[in-house]
């Protein structure tokens, strides 16, 4: 499928050119509803309400929500109206904060104004009641009389320690209110206004003389606060008031309702959003959204005094960007329109694609224009978002993330857009991967909310079998988003499917964690990250979920750190294999290597992490991390790695169970960041040989899932068993159920010494108990006079077949041994342990390579080759100009060289002997081929 982006000029023209139709649109239509629907529409919804189960089944069910309170409200006409968190005797129309947090109100107003919430932090010690629950016109001088949630106790409480009480609590009214006045348009039972009016009016008169809050600190709270909420990217109750608006319109009208106070406050409401933000992120994005529904219900400019209508406020979300709210054209140059990638934590992007739809979904609905051409870029993010995906379907987890799949929104809106629009094959490409997401069981089709009720589809079209439709069709073998510092690794499939993502921290919503890796086998993410704590504002997340010791990371001395959430610290990609977006006809390796600066401890860190694929379907994993201080002297690295799992066993080199003692080390009290305090039954060993780390997770009904580490020894290297916190970003679609509150083993290696030259070093081996386990054993090795090299030998599973990696720290490094020489970062054999019978070599940052006969050198400048063995000699592919000197008996007849292009051959020639070595053929690559045979 091709994405148009539009250049500068064209997108800017396209806008303006929306904007006045829409404009022109609304000023000729001032009749309600508008938003989801119009009157014209209702007769055909009717239709798709009967026809449609789903649908059908969210009308039942606020139908019967709604009767709930009518039944309550017919005994008691202020049941509802009564329970809205209101200054019901005070009438204050003041706030006051101090910072993120409620100080107190005063004023006076001629009306119950609306109370403000209670604090900018979510997370409470305090349960909130349920509405039967709540005092009717609560208004008590000594705050809130709620219940511990520990301790069951009922406690006054002030209004700072509730989180978010009273904004949910009117949020949850709002929207009774806003179903009853659907209901209204839907069968014209006036029950249903009359239920729905009283809440409105009261709320909205009470929004209508109470101002602004204000700061007392004057901090950066006072330019992000909205009008009933501490951030104005929280104002949800906004579009329940505009449904209830658009759709009580009409019964308002015919009662001589006087609506100055509502539309006063809608202008004022979005006067606030126009006024406070964060201008440099998503914050932009979840503003318009509101701004959109603000614009779109009220009418044109010319009908009001202050000329704040439909054009000034559309024009404000669309075009106009203030210094505090960025408007949605300049918003969306944020993204890379390259990778259509997000700068922010998967979450948060995905969050923000659905943001984008439903504001041009909305938009649309209002033009008619096709929205979606004007701005591609949302539509390629929504089909790039699939590269956050684990092999599973879930997402990724890094910063404040957490597993989860791809909101099916997205997709929905997408697929409702290109049938309105007549686009088939998109609309049936789409509706086929979230068919694939129904069967397989990760999403069920439903309407929750009037957004979905009104624009998803009835049914979706797919003329291509689900099979085919799957995450693969949208992924890669690897995946680079530079501006999130974010490499991601998948080898094979289904049960035997690996993926590593290594992420730096660049963007938002990222965390303190250096190097730091997810690790996916075995059907779970085994190795993941810890997620986000309570709050961002908790002490644990700000001590351990947003820091180092919660990563799959190396820690300097202790004390390796920098700032969280906005951050700017990725690391630079320095190699990898395959090319992006590319599926090499070799898919046995995959690998990256990046570097980093941790300036807490001015140190350079350097990550190598490969897949290879065994002599089966099974991989195993390699993972060399280099960590060095800048400055000479008294250092120390710690190595991390948690797994789920209920054990972690430490064995010698010879298998045999090692005893670990308990410890007090790896505390703030020795000098380490808090984050470590969070670490639990820590015991150590001091070892020198290589080791064995085995992490067992048991499941119900299942066989043990199993990771095994081969760990390279090194003199003096202190093992650490340790019980990590929870993570909070693994689910029941990437870890067993009953594991998703648990603690997770964590094994950390330390050196009291760089660990540059002498690298850590670890060979993951995932496999399940009584299942295929593709290693037999591993062994390292170093060469005296070529201390940055690493050798890594791994015996597979038929103790026939060797892998040798001959690992540098840099392309210009030299390893050498006997006949053996390697100028360039890898190279990869796999022969067989007896004959020495080569079944491929792979070489990425390769200068020179000889080894058993070949010697295989650049043209210019480092390359990456692949060679492997057929029925007729071998495979080759190489990404530059090449001389490949191959093994030759004096007196055969001499190989031959094809090399392809486009799946056809271009040429063949014989092979020439070497002038300076008789037993060897030579030929010359003139450039980059993806096929090249030599057949003997």
């Amino acid at each position: 499928m091709k994405l148009r982006i539009n250049n500068n000029l064209k997108f800017l023209f396209l806008v303006g050119l929306t904007l006045f139709w829409v404009l022109c649109s609304t000023a000729q239509q001032s009749e309600h509803p508008r938003i989801y629907i119009t009157n014209d529409s209702k007769e055909a919804f009717l239709k798709t309400i009967e026809n449609t189960s789903w649908k059908k089944e969210l009308v039942d069910q606020k139908k019967e929500k709604v009767e709930k309170y009518l039944k309550l409200v017919k005994n008691d006409s202020k049941w509802l109206v009564s329970r809205l968190q209101m200054n019901w005797k005070t009438k204050h129309n003041k706030v006051f904060l101090k910072g993120g947090k409620f100080s107190h109100s005063e004023g006076s107003a001629p009306v119950a104004t609306v109370r403000y919430s209670g604090t900018r932090d979510w997370a409470t010690d305090y349960n909130r009641p349920k509405l039967e629950n709540v005092q009717p016109y609560f208004d008590d001088s000594r705050g809130l009389y709620l219940q511990h949630k520990k301790t069951k106790k009922m406690e006054w409480v002030h209004p700072s320690k509730a989180g978010f009480t009273v904004e949910k609590i009117n949020e949850q009214i709002m929207g009774i209110a806003e179903d009853a006045a659907f209901l209204y348009w839907l069968t014209g039972k006036k029950k249903y206004a009359e239920l729905a009016t009283p809440i409105f009016i009261t709320y909205m008169n009470g929004m209508h003389y109470r101002d602004a809050p204000i700061d007392l600190e004057n901090s950066t709270q006072q330019n992000i606060s909205g009008l009933a909420t501490f951030e104005v990217i929280h104002e949800g109750i906004v579009v329940s008031l505009v449904t209830a608006y658009d759709f009580l319109y009409d019964y308002l009208k015919a009662k001589n309702t006087n609506l100055e106070n509502s539309v006063a406050v809608f202008q004022k409401w979005g006067d606030q959003i126009i006024k406070n933000g964060i201008p440099d992120n998503n914050w932009n994005l979840f503003q318009a959204r509101f701004l959109t529904y603000i614009g779109l219900v009220l009418d044109k400019n010319e009908s009001y005094k202050n000329g704040k209508g439909t054009e000034y406020f559309l024009n404000h979300t669309f075009t106009t960007s203030t210094d505090r709210q960025l408007a949605v054209k300049e918003s969306l140059l944020v993204y890379d329109h390259e990778t259509g990638i997000w700068p922010e934590s998967p979450s948060y992007s995905v969050h923000v694609i659905t943001t984008l739809l439903r504001i041009f979904t909305l938009l649309d609905h209002a033009t008619n224009n096709n929205e979606f051409l004007n701005y591609p870029i949302v539509e390629k993010a929504a089909l790039s978002s699939f590269q956050y995906l684990f092999p599973n379907g879930y997402t990724l987890g890094f910063g404040d993330a957490n597993h989860k799949i791809l909101p099916p929104e997205n997709f929905e809106l997408l697929i409702s857009n290109y049938q309105k629009y007549n686009e088939k094959d998109k609309e049936e490409l789409i509706s086929g991967l979230l068919s694939k997401m129904i069967s397989d069981k990760l999403y069920t089709r439903k309407a929750s909310d009037f957004f979905q009720l009104f624009f998803y589809v009835d049914e979706l079209k797919t003329s291509k079998s689900i099979k085919e439709s799957n995450i693969e069709s949208l992924t890669s073998p690897t995946f680079y988003a530079p501006n999130v510092s974010m490499f991601n690794q998948r080898m094979g499939k289904g049960d035997d499917a690996l993926m590593v993502s290594t992420v730096g921290s660049f963007g938002n919503h990222a965390h303190a964690n250096g190097i730091s890796l997810e690790l996916y086998a075995n059907n779970y993410v085994l190795g993941p990250d810890s997620g986000k704590g309570p709050s961002y504002w908790h002490p644990t997340h700000r001590e351990y979920y947003s820091r180092f010791p919660a990563h799959n990371t190396v820690i300097v001395d202790g004390k390796s750190d920098y700032a969280a959430m906005r951050t700017y610290n990725p690391y630079k990609l320095e190699n990898y294999y395959p090319e992006i977006g590319e599926t090499p006809a070799f898919n046995k390796v995959s690998f990256s290597m990046v570097s980093f600066f941790e300036p807490e401890t001015v140190s350079d860190q350097q990550r190598f992490t490969a897949l290879i694929k065994s002599n089966t379907n099974k991989g195993y994993i390699v993972d060399v991390f280099r960590s060095k201080k800048q400055k000479v002297g008294k250092q120390k690295h710690e190595y991390i790695y948690h797994n789920l799992g209920q054990s972690l066993e430490i064995f010698d080199s010879k298998n045999k169970l090692i005893k670990l003692a308990t410890t007090d080390e790896l505390s703030s009290k020795k000098g380490d960041l808090k984050g470590y305090d969070f670490y639990k039954d820590k015991k150590k060993v001091i070892l020198s040989n290589d080791l064995q780390a085995l992490f067992k997770l048991k499941s119900e009904g299942n066989p043990d899932n199993l990771m095994r580490l081969w760990v390279k020894g090194s003199e003096n290297q202190t093992i650490y068993s340790v019980k990590s916190p929870k993570s909070n970003a693994i689910s029941k679609g990437t870890a067993p159920t009953e594991f998703l509150k648990e603690p997770m083993p964590t094994l950390i290696l330390k050196r009291d010494e760089a660990a540059w030259k002498n690298p850590f070093a670890v060979v993951y081996n995932p496999y399940m108990e009584n299942g295929k386990n593709p290693i037999e054993k591993v062994t390292y090795a170093s060469l005296d006079n070529y201390p940055n090299t690493q050798l890594i030998d791994v015996l597979l599973d038929d103790k026939e077949t060797i892998d040798r990696i001959v690992l540098n720290a840099s392309e210009n490094d030299v390893a050498a041994k006997d006949a053996f020489f390697q100028k360039g970062l890898l190279s990869i054999t796999r022969e067989s342990k007896t004959n020495k019978k080569l079944e491929y070599l792979f070489l990425s940052g390769m200068e020179k390579y000889e080894n058993d006969g070949w010697n295989i050198i650049t043209s210019g400048t480092p390359f990456t080759l692949s060679m492997e063995r057929n029925k007729v000699g071998y495979l080759i592919a190489t990404d530059g100009p090449i001389t490949i000197n191959m093994p030759f008996v004096k007196g055969d007849k001499p190989a031959e060289l094809r090399l392809y292009e486009n799946g056809e051959m271009v040429s063949k020639r014989k092979g020439t002997t070497n002038r300076n070595n008789d037993n060897q053929l030579v030929f010359k690559i003139e450039k980059a081929y993806k096929k090249i045979e030599i057949k003997y």
